[in-house]
């Protein structure tokens, strides 16, 4: 008796496009060049994209997600840093790049947009996953690198130390009450790494 095979159950909806997704944030990112936030709707993004607003919102609930995704997407590498033997100036180098983005046009952009956001919505849930909880991944490894390289304390707590870090950095980015600049990157390490330097 020949077993009948029972044919495979069509996929519901359409793969995504990673050229369409592309095209999306890159028209995104266009409009906020172009015109700030406010030039970032759904009708506008798809006309400059050339896609189906339906396309746009199977991975944007909004416009301001959207366009979140964009700056985003625009400094995936904000952050990284080619680790070399020098830990500690593998760590202000990070410090300094993620200053020098935010002082930049779209850093204002992304501040602005994160001073309008509720904390559990989209947009800040991006900034936190995308730039904050990235920096620290790094962040950790370089400290770890240090330890081993013994420029801080065999016994540091990392994840306090990350904090120590990160926490200034973030909260000027947030609140903006004081500049991000230089001096202030270079000040806060040097505080920071004081308290971690190896009891000799």
């Amino acid at each position: 008796m020949i077993e009948r095979v029972k044919p495979e159950k069509p996929k519901r909806g359409r793969p995504r496009s990673e050229t369409a997704r592309r095209a999306i944030l890159a028209a995104a990112s266009s409009l906020l060049e172009e015109g700030g936030i406010s030039a970032v709707t759904m009708e506008a993004v798809a006309a400059k994209a050339k896609v189906g607003k339906p396309t746009i919102y199977r991975s944007w609930p909004n416009a301001r997600a959207l366009a979140m995704a964009a700056l985003m997407a625009a400094d995936t590498s904000a952050t990284s840093v080619r680790q070399t033997d020098d830990p500690l100036a593998d760590l202000e180098r990070q410090l300094l790049k993620v200053v020098t983005k935010f002082a930049t046009k779209h850093g204002g952009q992304v501040r602005l947009m994160l001073a309008a956001a509720e904390q559990d919505s989209e947009i800040a849930k991006g900034f936190r996953n995308q730039v904050i909880l990235k920096s620290r991944m790094e962040g950790r490894e370089i400290l770890l690198h240090a330890i081993e390289t013994g420029d801080i304390r065999t016994d540091a707590d990392i994840e306090i130390a990350l904090d120590m870090i990160y926490g200034p950095l973030f909260y000027r980015v947030l609140i903006g009450h004081l500049p991000l600049d230089e001096g202030f990157a270079k000040a806060l390490l040097t505080n920071v790494l004081a308290g971690l330097a190896p009891i000799s």
